[in-house]
């Protein structure tokens, strides 16, 4: 299956300082808490993106590990060599587009991770088959991505605008049902553990930054919702009215990120 999508460093970056603001809890913590880290272990961060994971290793381990990032998007990994080179560029990175074989031996890597990005594969068997082969035995795969239960308000609040349904996101409708079935096909052990993190806005502009960048950076997924920047924009106008209403009645604005994480052992 191809998934339409296409990720900008601008909309992304936007999301993420948006959770870091308004969150209760901090995710880096939580897969830090979860994974089996150890200094000396050689990690992949597959859809690495701007590099956030592989940084949170690098400090986690205290930069006694063998780090590298791969992603498909060559804007994102720019923005990744950027904060690499600040920091004596401890981390490897490189282009890898996970819907074709990897440029790795087998049993390479003793933890191979993949943030919010897996269920964009093509064909989940063969980008997971992958992620197997490269793992040493008694290696780890650990990915997160969200649940159906993910972020509901967000998805009521432009349903009440529209007068749409949401369309089949590739994140909630994959990730506890396909990848997790992949997974556990694969791999000897598997595990699976849920984030909750409640984003409470006390207005309702952080809010509207976030569906515009959500909107924007997925809007291939989106498109028939809007197909023009005028779309796009009237839609943003009745989705400003309904945040608003919703703002006056309960005083403030609460989304509820709810995360998957599956932690696998080879």
């Amino acid at each position: 299956m191809k998934i339409d999508y296409k990720e900008t460093t601008s909309d992304l970056l936007t999301r993420i300082n948006i959770h870091d603001a308004y969150g209760s809890r901090d995710i880096d913590k939580w897969m830090l808490e979860v994974l089996p880290l150890a200094q000396g272990m050689t990690i992949l961060d597959v859809g690495c993106g701007a590099g956030k994971q592989c940084f949170s290793y690098l400090a986690h381990l205290s930069g006694k590990a063998t780090i590298s990032g791969g992603d498909v998007s060559e804007e994102l990994l720019a923005k990744a060599e950027e904060e690499n080179a600040k920091l004596g560029n401890r981390v490897s990175f490189q282009t890898l587009n996970f819907n074709q074989p990897f440029p790795f031996p087998n049993q390479t890597y003793d933890l191979v991770s993949c943030s919010f990005a897996i269920y964009y594969a093509e064909d989940i068997p063969f980008t997971i088959s992958e992620m197997h082969r490269v793992l040493k035995p008694g290696g780890n795969l650990f990915t997160t991505g969200p649940m159906p239960e993910n972020k509901q308000m967000f998805y009521e609040v432009i349903k009440e605008a529209t007068g749409k349904e949401i369309p089949p996101m590739p994140g909630s409708s994959r990730y506890a049902s396909e990848i997790y079935k992949t997974i556990k096909d694969l791999f000897s052990e598997v595990k699976i553990h849920i984030f909750e993190n409640p984003l409470t806005f006390p207005n309702v502009e952080p809010f509207l930054a976030y569906t515009r960048a959500s909107l924007s950076e997925d809007r291939l997924l989106w498109n028939t919702f809007f197909q023009t920047k005028e779309d796009f924009e009237d839609i943003m106008a009745k989705i400003t009215d309904v945040a608003q209403k919703w703002f006056e009645r309960d005083g403030q604005l609460v989304m509820t990120k709810v995360v998957g994480g599956i932690l696998a052992t080879k």
